[in-house]
């Protein structure tokens, strides 16, 4: 296979058209927590799938309670990965509508369909793109090579989770291609902020950009052309010691988390919506936030990185693997990989993860999805 591919014709164009939480153990003398933030309302209308940029990212706010995300590879496949992209194209809009005949009459619960392609792909259309660059190794991985990278990345969402299976029953259909790799995965009821509680009991997802004037800064790419109105995903399945974690004191998995259990709040205090005080110490000089907490270690003022957004899910495949299929949209690469670095260097949460599965992946702008290639 030969990449780039020649400009498609005019009608196949046409054809192609479309950190952490937390509780606390309240003692009898201590004031009433704040409460938390309200779930909430679940998403269940059809999500526009013909706008600039792909849904599923910052579309809808409240991220749907279903998920499958899907690794493949184009190395073996018949047709050229624009021909696969141009079909996609053509689908997504029918299914996201509910007017695809292979939902069956369902609502479209919400459904989305986000790609992304690996990069390898991106790297042989320009190696300066953004996208083209791959991720490096981190500690505590158990990754085999079937796991790492890939070429397209599918991610399903719905608010049904039937409605997942059917949509991605017929994208791999109309692929016909084998996964590489697949995770199913789910999340709790999310607060009205859209942040939801994660495997360990802690809500995920707190401290993430919000408007379009954070996320033109953080998340979307503005250039070049080619890939404007795009952004950069990471996808990392963790596998998470669940058990062990919550045997630990309640106060201990907060020392941990760098937050309440039961509210989200900050250890530095303020209530569940108030910003993370990493200056705050207590009588005897120590940081309320300790300095190996998840929080204070994801910190973009510790990372000096820029602050992703986080969609992530649970999953479970048995008592011994379940865990975090943690997925997250920044304009730059190196948001991830600075935070990373600052939690493998000290963050106690990451003695109870291992990472069995990793990627980056450019999601493309709006559709057709094929043009990247023309």
């Amino acid at each position: 296979m030969s990449l780039p591919r020649p400009r498609p014709d005019r009608r196949a164009l046409l054809l192609g058209a479309g950190a952490s939480a937390l509780g606390a153990l309240v003692a009898c003398s201590a004031p009433p927590r704040p409460p938390a933030p309200v779930a909430a309302t679940e998403p269940l209308d059809a999500v526009r799938a013909n706008g600039p940029r792909q849904a599923g990212i910052a579309d809808p706010p409240i991220a749907q309670r279903h998920c499958d995300l899907s690794i493949w590879d184009t190395r073996d496949a018949k047709d050229h990965p624009a021909d696969l992209l141009r079909r996609w194209s053509a689908l997504i809009p029918a299914l996201a509508s509910g007017q695809a005949p292979a939902l069956g009459g369902l609502a479209p619960s919400a459904l989305t369909v986000t790609v992304g392609i690996g990069p390898r792909l991106v790297a042989a259309v320009d190696p300066k793109l953004p996208g083209a660059q791959d991720l490096p190794a981190f500690a505590d991985e158990q990754i085999g090579e079937r796991h790492r990278g890939g070429d397209l990345m599918l991610q399903v969402c719905a608010s049904d989770p039937l409605v997942v299976s059917l949509a991605v029953g017929e994208l791999s259909r109309v692929a016909a291609l084998r996964p590489r790799w697949r995770q199913t995965a789910f999340r709790g009821p999310s607060r009205a902020d859209g942040a939801a509680r994660n495997m360990l009991g802690f809500v995920d997802g707190i401290v993430v950009p919000r408007g379009d004037r954070e996320l033109d800064r953080e998340v979307w790419l503005d250039g070049p052309e080619r890939v404007r109105g795009g952004t950069i995903a990471v996808v990392r399945r963790m596998r998470l010691d669940a058990n062990a974690f919550l045997a630990l004191p309640i106060a201990e998995q907060e020392r941990i988390f760098g937050r309440r259990r039961d509210s989200a709040e900050p250890l530095s205090g303020g209530g569940p919506d108030a910003e993370v005080d990493l200056g705050a110490k207590t009588a005897d000089g120590q940081y309320q936030v300790p300095a190996d907490s998840h929080v204070r270690r994801a910190h973009p003022l510790t990372s000096g990185s820029g602050v992703m957004l986080r969609r992530s899910y649970s999953f479970d495949d048995g008592p011994d693997d379940r865990g975090l299929l943690f997925i997250s949209f920044q304009r730059e690469l190196r948001t991830f990989v600075a935070t990373q670095h600052r939690l493998d260097e000290g963050d106690r949460l990451m003695r109870f993860a291992t990472t069995t599965a990793s990627g980056t992946f450019l999601v493309l702008p709006g559709l057709p999805l094929d043009r990247f290639f023309a």
